[in-house]
């Protein structure tokens, strides 16, 4: 393969909802680029991408796939995505390296949930788009209808290239009103006779080809004075405005394809080499630590990280974007942020499992290696004086929750080793163990997600993994004083132990001085306080405690083992085991043997004490409360009110943001267990929502009955 320089690369994700056709449109492009001999298709299971065995298994992509072809005097590196939302990880990392986006969309299905998505994630990337009307050989394919939604969905964007003659089983043709010419195609291989456009379809490629000229002319104000002066534009002409247009994202250009015969792939390929960006045209990745570069060929090479894979036979394979000068087999790299040396042995580039070694790759491009000791995606690879680090790749907030827990309990270390394998792999699948609860959590995206998950342990591994709903962080407090004391003594010959503790509680506010006078009935108690010490809790809010002791009753060498078994019982609350927070505690009398007391006796008489008055100070269980935005079609709206108002959630606000409706709303994380699933069913797939945490509050009363209940079964049990 010859050495392609920066300006002769195009990177290009296929992007769109699953079944639109985006394996089958890169299984063209790259027969039309002579990479392949024959084209692959999805149901036989032997395309280039989608080659890996649960792909094979699901009929569809999991992963993103890196592929290229060849075409025009360009090389153009292609990044299949999947299309499920759910699996939006490698649609992420594949716009975070391209300068285009090929949206697909089914003709005969329209927008589609799946495609709004995808504009999300474009969106986001600031990546101009493609649109990629296929499927138009379809019985049910409807080009009007799909170019109307598309219209409604990105309004004055949507920018007709070609519409085609006949959509439906007839489909051959296509009329291209920037070349003004009738694309003809016959059989399945794509061979495309270039004719005139006939009399029949003059008229509106005419007044197409005027829209066209005036979107163009739009985007730079030399070429509106030459619009002005001609009354239209040359083919040169318009393409640079339509590029600009491209760039700014003001301008979606509409192609027309049936990539499974290879009807137009060939044309939009050349628009693609003639006007798509080359690398260094869309911005920069920007740098966070160390020497910013510019994607040049003649700089200190550098190189980002954007994908990691494991493949039996040959290990770690891990996908890079060349982001400054020249990368050869051989060369020695710094990671930047371990600051260990790796050595790209060797250099390699992509079109599914296939990889060919290459001499060199140069900035823009994109390739792989095998074998780096502990590179993993995100991550810079730059010379030891540059230092550079890119900015990492943001992925979506997890929306879903489960709890993993192996069958057999023998296999709980496995299952760590899978996980801690597969988050690499698929970076939206966030595993931590949660001390409090304790629980092995894996944060995903969905239902769908997880079945890859399930898929992997199943299938791969062969262990068997239960997926549990994840215990709810609750936290306890009180809500008024209360007073207090346990004595613990005991004798069992040799040294004994004892210690008594009187101590009083009441909830902890922000900036409020200590208390001296308490009144309990009819009786007053009156303390002393001597010091204080203010404790912020690791897991939120505070313990704040007082030593009150006058006159010598508790030596102060005990007072540490005092606060030890108050913080033993904060750490495992009294009424559900939960953490307890935001309690001052006052310690203001007790006794001592001169003979049996020790640590240890304080220690639990404190914890015992402790654990009496949090029980008669109004004790509340508190909840985590989050901050909820969900979008939803209008029509979708009562139905989604509905469904919140039904787990509790406050609604906040109302508004229409990008074409949907929008609710803000506050909404107890108890709630919103398989709220994807939910809200999926209720949109037909189109609702999307961000989850954030805010706080802590009040359970209700009938709420509170039901936790403790459920905690005293659980103690029972066990």
């Amino acid at each position: 393969m010859k050495v392609y320089k920066t300006d002769e690369i195009r990177n290009i994700a296929l992007i769109g909802n699953a079944g639109s056709g985006k394996t089958t449109l890169a299984e063209a492009m790259l027969f039309e680029g002579g990479v392949i001999k024959r084209r692959g298709e999805v149901a036989s299971k032997n395309t280039v991408s989608d080659y890996t065995p649960i792909e094979q298994d699901y009929g569809n992509s999991v992963f993103s796939t890196l592929m290229y072809t060849e075409h025009n005097g360009k090389k153009i590196n292609i990044l299949d995505t999947p299309g499920m939302d759910e699996l939006c990880g490698g649609v992420v990392s594949a716009l975070s390296v391209t300068a285009l986006g090929l949206l697909t969309i089914n003709a005969t299905s329209g927008i589609e949930a799946g495609t709004d998505a995808a504009v999300r994630h474009a969106d986001d990337a600031d990546t101009p788009l493609i649109l990629v009307f296929n499927q138009l050989d379809h019985d049910n394919s409807n080009y009007d209808n799909t170019l109307e939604q598309a219209k409604t969905s990105f309004g004055g964007k949507t920018t007709i290239v070609q519409y085609p003659v006949d959509a439906g089983p007839n489909f051959s043709a296509i009329i291209d009103v920037l070349k003004m010419k009738m694309y003809k195609y016959s059989g399945d291989d794509g061979k495309v006779e270039i004719l005139d456009i006939p009399d029949s379809e003059k008229e509106r490629a005419d007044e197409l080809h005027n829209e066209l000229v005036e979107k163009a002319a739009e985007n730079e104000e030399a070429l509106m004075e030459l619009y002005f002066d001609k009354g239209t534009l040359s083919e040169d002409e318009m393409r640079k405005g339509i590029k600009l247009g491209m760039l700014d994202r003001s301008l979606y250009p509409v192609f027309c394809t049936c990539a499974r015969k290879n009807i137009g792939v060939g044309r939009l390929m050349e628009f693609v080499t003639n006007i798509a960006p080359a690398p260094v045209e869309k911005k920069h990745r920007e740098v966070i630590e160390g020497k910013d570069v510019e994607m040049s060929a003649s700089e200190p090479p550098s190189i980002f990280v954007f994908k990691s894979a494991v493949e039996s036979h040959v290990g770690e394979i891990t996908f890079f974007k060349v982001m400054s000068g020249v990368v050869k087999e051989g060369l020695d790299l710094i990671n930047s942020k371990t600051g260990n040396k790796e050595r790209l042995s060797q250099v390699f580039v992509s079109a599914g499992k296939n990889r060919e070694k290459v001499e060199q790759l140069e900035a823009g491009d994109l390739g792989c290696t095998v074998k780096l000791k502990e590179t993993k995606f995100n991550q810079t690879l730059s010379t030891k004086e540059a230092g550079t680090i890119f900015v990492p790749i943001k992925f979506p907030s997890s929306r879903h929750t489960v709890a993993v827990k192996a069958e057999n309990d023998g296999d709980d270390e496995k299952v760590g080793e899978v996980l801690s394998k597969l988050k690499y792999e698929d970076p939206t699948f966030v595993v931590e163990y949660s001390k409090e609860l304790k629980q092995l959590l894996v944060h995903n995206q969905g239902e769908y997600h997880l079945n890859v998950l399930k898929w992997y342990f199943d299938q791969v591994h062969k262990i068997s993994v239960h997926f549990l709903s994840p215990k709810i962080p609750y936290r306890e407090t009180i809500t008024k004083p209360a007073q207090a004391d346990y004595r613990h003594k005991k004798q069992s010959g040799g040294a004994g132990q004892f210690g008594e503790v009187h101590l009083i509680i009441e909830p902890y506010t922000e900036g409020a001085e200590p208390k001296n006078m308490f009144k309990f009935g009819d009786k007053e108690q009156k303390i002393s306080v001597r010091a204080v010490e203010e404790h912020k809790l690791s897991w939120g809010g505070k313990l704040v405690f007082a030593n009150c002791i006058v006159g010598g009753s508790i030596d102060a060498r005990f007072l540490p083992a005092i606060l030890k078994g108050i913080m033993e019982k904060m750490e495992e609350g009294p009424l559900t085991g939960s953490y307890a927070r935001d309690i001052v505690v006052y310690v203001y009398d007790g006794k001592m043997h001169p003979v049996d007391s020790n640590e240890i006796s304080f220690k639990l008489a404190g914890r015992n004490a402790f654990s009496t008055a949090f029980k008669n100070a109004g004790p509340k269980i508190l909840e985590p409360i989050y901050d909820l935005n969900v979008w939803v079609p209008s029509d979708r709206m009562g139905d989604t009110m509905s469904d919140l108002q039904g787990r509790r959630a406050m609604i906040m606000g109302m508004g229409s943001e990008k074409g949907m409706e929008k609710i803000t709303a506050k909404v107890p994380l108890k709630e919103m267990n398989k709220y994807t699933t939910s809200l999926s069913s209720i949109t037909g797939g189109r609702g999307v929502f961000t989850i954030d945490f805010d706080g802590y509050e009040k359970v209700p009363s009938d709420v509170q009955d039901e936790l403790l209940k459920a905690y005293e079964a659980e103690q029972e049990e066990e």
